[in-house]
């Protein structure tokens, strides 16, 4: 035993002494700086790389043997001298294998890079500077791969030199730069405080690879911290890259947000680089994030999205196939993508479906809080839909909408830059109202119109002269750029309590110049049609519009839209054309203009019946009473007239109503604005077969004067009363005129008397007359 121990003894010490011979041997004998010029020579035959080693080569034998250079860099072929560099390196090493080394083979056993910097830019033509090296790399094939065995595949000797063998055990770069410039979108990142490792390096075998970097941007102004990790193949022999078990984690900050951090993480089962063939493919790839932004809410927005992608860049194809997009609040949307003409026009088609999800709490978490009639409006939104476009446009091209009740189908394009609204939707049944505010439990007078004012398209605006004179009606400058064309319809629409069977529009725009040409409906046996036009090129932007009602029953029109029992009854036809300028919802009805005409027949005015109140008013005159039953209500055969609008007041000077032996005119002003109206009515008796009381010839030449006033929005009861000191007058009148009468007739007959003669008597009484008026 103690034989073999010295026996082994002497053998290491043996070993030791060839060990010490061997690095005396080299360092005395072999000057690394010989290898500069092959080192020169075998990275341009094989890269076409420029290379210039501007430091010394010098030996490292601790804690590795090995060889290293400061200050190298490189330029790309078509570069020169005087260019920035393509890449360099403040200092690297190159560890050697030993025992290959003694061979006459320069095998690579690790590598280590600080301060590498390298400069990738993308020119308007979309080629990138990288992309000639590639191809150098590409076009080796064979003799690249021979190149850069494994040191494993023992020595091999060109020319009497030495070969180098690519089979690295470890790769590390630290303090590394890279920068990124696209000319085409005026991009430009920079990674700095790049690190990289690896280990087994080789282009034959799959290696380990991890990276960690930090990512500044000028536009947007952001920094991102990023870490890289995946087993790599190179397959510089078959031009195949492959990435298996990739993962990407990132935390981004963006100075406009501060503090607010923004977590990114993806990962892939594979990534495949078919790069000769040009097929990329990747699978089962799968992003997960949490976002933090003021209009997201204090919490932050966490989103999953899950697909696989491939593309063939030679046919310019590319595919995203099992897409699905969960989140927060019950998100989830699925879908597919195809893209055709990749690299030149891109045009896409594919499938969207968003599953039925409350949109109240992502309204919230934006800041806008729902405030609707219903609260259970917006609980259960749904979609699909196939979709095409560019990449200026995409159309929804069945669209399936299901809102809450509400089903939508047809179809749907949008501008991608926000400028074209194009759709053609028809919808089976939508209760508006449970969608607008709640109405107001306790409205100030004058913030509600009438179903008339309504219709005539001025209603129910006066509630907005309680808001903020700044706030805007419309978007003026986002619709002087939009080009628009759209249609819509509904089996029913319930709207301010109207109920409109087979609503109909079509609007149209560009320019700044927008057109509802047409809205039809039926409303209450009767139609409906609204037309006018948006001119928002110039402030103020300025309103058109006319409005059609024939044959419109009142009594519903008027109490589904104030919730309150018809003071009247009847079918309405109406026809108004009006003009306003301004963009504020408190002026609308200020500066509105224009004319109206309107009339109702064969109705009824509820629980008054002026005939009655006439009628016992002229027994009592002539102390005689009635006794007949009267009904509760005035009916009318006719009401019409017509109305100027001057800056929001409605002028009405020819209002007539005919009532069986009564006739009533008036002329008045409506305030639109503050609904207060003033009303000078005058009853006469006319002689009629179906007349409600027996007059006195004479009473038919009075006018009974009626006063109405007060506001729209009150009880129509309290509105008129009977004048009666102007009927007073009209009597004095009346009994004037008759005396000066008796007194004309007795002149003239004592005159005539004297004169003798009829028609020379005629004469000089009606001569009497005229003095005596």
């Amino acid at each position: 035993m103690k034989r073999l121990v010295r026996i082994l003894l002497a053998a290491v010490g043996v070993l030791g002494l060839l060990v010490v011979a061997a690095v005396i041997y080299v360092t005395t004998f072999f000057d690394p700086n010989e290898l500069k010029p092959r080192l020169v020579e075998a990275v341009k035959e094989r890269s076409g790389l420029e290379l210039a080693l501007e430091g010394p080569l010098s030996w490292s034998f601790y804690p590795r043997i090995g060889v290293s250079v400061e200050n190298a860099r490189a330029w790309l072929p078509e570069q020169s001298a005087q260019d920035a560099p393509f890449a360099g390196v403040d200092r690297a090493e190159v560890s050697l294998a030993f025992a290959p080394l003694l061979s006459g083979e320069i095998a690579i056993d690790g590598l280590t890079l600080d301060g590498m910097r390298l400069d990738l830019v993308r020119d308007a033509q979309g080629r990138g500077n990288w992309e000639v090296l590639l191809e150098r790399l590409e076009a080796q094939g064979d003799d690249a791969e021979a190149a850069l065995a494994p040191a494993s595949a023992g020595p091999s000797m060109q020319d009497g030199e030495p070969s180098v063998a690519l089979d690295i055990a470890t790769v590390e770069v630290n303090n590394g730069e890279v920068r990124y410039a696209d000319q085409r979108s005026d991009l430009d990142v920079t990674l700095r405080e790049l690190a990289l490792t690896s280990s087994d390096v080789n282009p034959v075998n799959a290696f380990p690879f991890k990276a960690s970097f930090t990512v500044d941007s000028a536009a947007p102004v952001l920094e991102s911290q990023v870490s890289l990790q995946s087993k790599v193949r190179l397959g510089l022999n078959d031009g195949r890259y492959e990435l298996t078990g990739l993962t990407l984690d990132t935390q981004t900050r963006f100075t406009a947000l501060q503090e607010r951090v923004q977590t990114l993480n993806f990962d892939a089962k594979q990534l495949i680089a078919e790069v000769r063939a040009g097929r990329y493919r990747l699978e089962s790839g799968r992003f997960e994030g949490k976002f933090e932004h003021p209009s997201l809410g204090e919490s932050p927005l966490s989103l999953k999205l899950a697909f696989a992608a491939e593309a063939n860049t030679r046919d310019e194809t590319a595919q995203l196939s099992d897409i699905v997009l969960t989140g927060d609040d019950g998100l989830k949307l699925t879908g597919n993508l195809a893209i055709d003409t990749l690299l030149s026009a891109p045009t896409y088609t594919g499938k969207v479906e968003l599953a039925p999800l409350s949109l109240r709490p992502w309204l919230e978490r934006l800041g806008v809080t729902p405030n609707t009639a219903d609260d259970a409006a917006l609980e259960e939104v749904a979609l699909t839909s196939p979709f095409e476009g560019d990449a200026s446009r995409v159309t929804l091209s069945n669209l399936t909408l299901r809102v809450d009740d509400t089903t939508l189908s047809g179809q749907l394009g949008l501008g991608l830059d926000g400028d074209s609204l194009s759709f053609d939707l028809k919808g089976d049944q939508l209760d508006l109202d449970g969608y607008l505010p709640p109405p107001s439990e306790a409205p100030a007078s004058g913030d509600e119109a009438t179903a008339s004012f309504e219709m005539i398209g001025v209603g129910d605006v006066a509630a907005a002269e309680t808001s903020s004179e700044a706030a805007e009606l419309v978007p003026a400058s986002t619709l002087r750029g939009l080009d628009l064309d759209g249609r819509l319809a509904f089996d029913t629409l319930i709207a301010k309590g109207l109920t409109l069977i087979d609503p109909a529009l079509t609007v149209t725009g560009s320019g700044g110049q927008l057109a509802l040409e047409h809205f039809d409906a039926r409303l209450y046996d009767g139609t409906a049609h609204l037309e006018g036009t948006l001119d928002v090129r110039e402030a103020p932007i300025r309103w058109t519009f006319s409005e059609r009602l024939d044959g419109v029953q009142v009594v519903p029109l008027v109490e589904d839209y104030t919730g309150e029992p018809s003071p009247l009854r009847g079918r309405l036809t109406l026809a108004g054309d009006f003009t306003s300028q301004t963009n504020s919802a408190a002026t609308l009805l200020r500066n509105l203009n224009g004319r109206a005409d309107f009339q109702i027949d064969d109705g009824a005015v509820f629980n008054v019946n002026v005939p009655q109140e006439l009628c016992t008013a002229v027994a009592a005159l002539e102390g005689e009473s009635t006794s007949r039953e009267w009904s509760t209500d005035t009916r009318f055969d006719q009401l019409k007239g017509s109305a100027r609008v001057v800056d929001g007041v409605l002028n009405n000077d020819d209002l007539l109503i005919t009532v069986p032996g009564i006739e009533l005119t008036g002329n008045g002003d409506v305030n639109l604005a503050s609904q207060r109206f003033d009303y000078d009515v005058q009853a006469r008796f006319v002689d009629t077969a179906d007349a409600a009381c027996d007059v006195n010839p004479r009473l038919e030449r009075i006018p009974l004067p009626v006063r109405c006033e007060g506001q729209l929005s009150g009880d129509p009861r309290q509105w008129c009363t009977f004048d009666r000191q102007a009927f007073q007058r009209s009597l004095a009148e009346l009994a004037k005129g008759e005396l000066k009468n008796q007194a004309a007739e007795k002149l003239s007959e004592k005159i005539q008397e004297k004169l003798g003669g009829e028609e020379s008597a005629k004469e000089l009484r009606d001569a009497i007359r005229g003095l005596l008026k």
